[in-house]
């Protein structure tokens, strides 16, 4: 992929995206922001503060935020831990779900593709692409998988959003 392929993607991104679905534009914006500061190359001291420091602050801020308005009346509750459940069952479903749909794309590729980049597509960034790239190591130390899982894991994001901004939209 040339420089300014990667430099476009992020601006044409949350232009389309946005356009398809306005609820999700800043979550969108905020997101293509941080790739186009670390891909313009020029602006190091700004892609590191966001990637870093600027994003635990943002994290205790908003964890912080939310437990002070919290109570536990009012959080624990039959409806938090059904959520929690339906949270956990859908990682362990897209999680499987990825590793299969890698296993049909590695035989379709003639084994070329490792299955495991399958299990990072959940959006958790970017802890699925690191267990992916442990459990590959484990398997074959010279295993590096960890930059091809990294794809299917931002695409994960991004998915994640757009269903998000369409749900958004359809209760609107």
């Amino acid at each position: 992929v040339t420089r300014f392929e990667r430099i476009c993607f992020p601006v044409i991104a949350a232009i389309l995206i946005s356009l398809l679905l306005p609820p999700i534009a800043s979550l969108l914006g905020m997101l293509m922001l941080g790739n186009l500061f670390r891909e313009s190359g020029v602006m190091d001291r700004l892609s590191d503060t966001a990637q870093n420091s600027l994003c635990n602050i943002v994290t205790i801020f908003l964890a912080t935020g939310t437990g002070m308005t919290m109570s536990a009346d009012k959080f624990l509750t039959a409806q938090t831990l059904e959520i929690i459940f339906l949270g956990l069952v859908a990682f362990i479903f897209g999680t499987a779900g990825g590793v299969i749909f890698g296993k049909i794309m590695c035989r379709a590729s003639g084994w070329k593709i490792n299955p495991l980049i399958g299990s990072a597509g959940v959006s958790a960034v970017p802890m699925a692409a690191r267990v992916s790239q442990v459990v590959g190591m484990k398997a074959k130390p010279g295993n590096y998988l960890l930059m091809h899982a990294m794809g299917p894991n931002v695409a994960g994001v991004i998915g994640t959003a757009v269903a998000a901004g369409t749900m958004l939209a359809m209760l609107k």
